[in-house]
C-alpha cells in the first residue's frame, strides 16, 4: 500500500524519490582530523570510545590527560547543526552540568574528559530524584549561558519532517504514516500551551556519567528551546519508569503535588517521545553511516509508541 499524504498534515509538499545521501561524515580520516588539532602538548593516542548512535567519539590520550573528540557534521535531515551543538555544549560546560568544550573546528569539538560511570536505564532508575535535579539545573540555568542563534526543538513539527523525508526514502515504515501522523495531531492537541526552557532533548541512560561525587550529562546534538515535558518524557520512556515513578519524578521537578492535568499532558509527551525516536530511527536506517542495528531500534520503539498510545488513548476515555 504507497501512503497517500494527508492533506491537512502534508499540505503542498512535493515528494521527490531521489536516493537518499547518507548523514554528514568527516571527509578526512579520523585519525588526521583528531592529530590536526592544535591541543596536543606531544604524542598522542587515539581510541575510539563506543555506544555513539550520532556521532563518532574517540578519547585521546595526550601525556597525562584525556580528551574527548567527537567528529561529525551537519545532520540537516535530523535538525542537528554543529552551531547549535557547540552553543549548547559551551553554555552547559559554563554552566557546570557537563564538561567544557577545550577546541572547536570544522567536523571536530574537542571536551574535558570526564571519569566516571556510564549510566545504564537501571542506574537512572535508581537515582531518580539526582538525574531529575540534573535535569532542573539545565532547564534553569544553561540558558543564562547561551550566545549567539540557538535552535527550537519542537517534537510535533520533527514528526511531520520525518515522515517527508520517509515518504521520500520509500521506507518500510511509509504505510503506517498516516495513522501515526494522525496520533501525533491528538498528541499536540492533548499538550497543549507549553513553558519553553532550554533543553537537552536527548535523556537516554548513555549520557549520564555519575563521577563518584556529582552527575554530567553529556551529548547535546540534540539540544534546543522545548516544553520541559518533553525532557521529563524522554527521561521516562528511555529508562523503563512505571507510572509511581513518573509521578514522583513530575512532582520532584515541578516541587507540587500531581494533577490529573499534568498527568494527562506529561503522557501525551511521552507517547510523543517515542513515536519521534521510532521515527529518527527508521530514517536512520536509511541515512546513517554508523554501523548499528537501527532495524530493530526501529521497531522496538515502535512497539513502545504503540502499547504507550494505547495507554494513553485508555485515559482518554476513563
Amino acid at each position: 500500500m504507497a501512503f497517500t499524504p494527508n492533506p491537512h498534515i502534508l499540505a503542498h509538499s512535493q515528494f521527490v524519490f531521489a536516493p537518499p545521501e547518507p548523514m554528514s561524515a568527516p571527509n578526512a580520516d579520523p585519525e588526521t582530523l583528531i592529530r590536526a588539532l592544535p591541543l596536543w602538548r606531544g604524542p598522542i593516542d587515539i581510541a575510539p570510545l563506543l555506544g555513539g548512535i550520532t556521532n563518532k567519539n574517540y578519547v585521546v590520550t595526550d601525556g597525562d590527560r584525556r580528551v574527548v573528540v567527537r567528529l561529525g557534521g551537519d545532520i540537516p535531515v535530523h535538525g542537528v547543526m554543529r552551531f547549535n551543538e557547540l552553543a549548547a555544549s559551551r553554555a552547559a560546560g559554563a554552566a557546570g552540568v557537563s564538561p567544557k568544550v577545550l577546541y572547536a573546528a570544522p567536523m571536530a569539538m574537542a571536551l574535558e574528559y570526564v571519569s566516571g560511570r556510564t549510566y545504564e536505564p537501571q542506574d537512572v532508575g535508581a537515582n531518580r530524584q539526582r538525574c531529575v535535579d540534573l535535569v532542573k539545573r539545565v532547564h534553569r540555568e544553561v540558558a543564562r549561558h547561551l550566545r549567539g542563534p540557538t535552535l527550537a526543538f519542537n517534537v510535533f513539527h520533527i514528526i511531520r519532517d520525518y515522515a517527508h523525508t520517509l515518504v521520500e526514502d520509500k521506507s518500510r515504515i511509509s504505510a503506517q504514516l498516516p495513522r501515526l501522523l494522525a496520533a501525533s495531531e491528538s498528541l499536540e492537541k492533548a499538550t497543549g500551551a507549553i513553558d519553553l526552557v532550554f533543553g537537552h532533548n536527548d535523556l537516554l541512560a548513555a549520557n549520564f556519567i555519575d563521577d563518584g561525587r556529582r552527575l554530567w550529562l553529556v551529548d547535546w546534538d540534540y539540544a534546543g528551546w522545548n516544553t520541559p515535558l518533553f525532557d521529563l518524557g524522554g527521561l521516562s520512556s528511555n529508562n523503563g519508569f512505571n507510572a509511581a515513578d513518573d509521578d514522583a519524578m513530575l512532582e520532584e521537578y515541578f516541587e507540587a503535588p500531581m494533577t490529573d492535568a499534568l498527568r494527562r499532558r506529561f503522557k501525551a509527551m511521552v507517547c510523543a517521545s517515542l513515536l519521534r525516536e521510532a521515527l529518527w530511527s527508521f530514517v536512520s536506517e536509511s541515512r546513517s553511516a554508523i554501523d548499528f542495528d537501527y532495524v530493530a531500534y526501529s521497531d522496538e520503539n515502535l512497539t513502545r509508541f504503540a502499547s504507550a498510545w494505547a495507554a494513553f488513548r485508555q485515559m482518554e476515555k476513563a
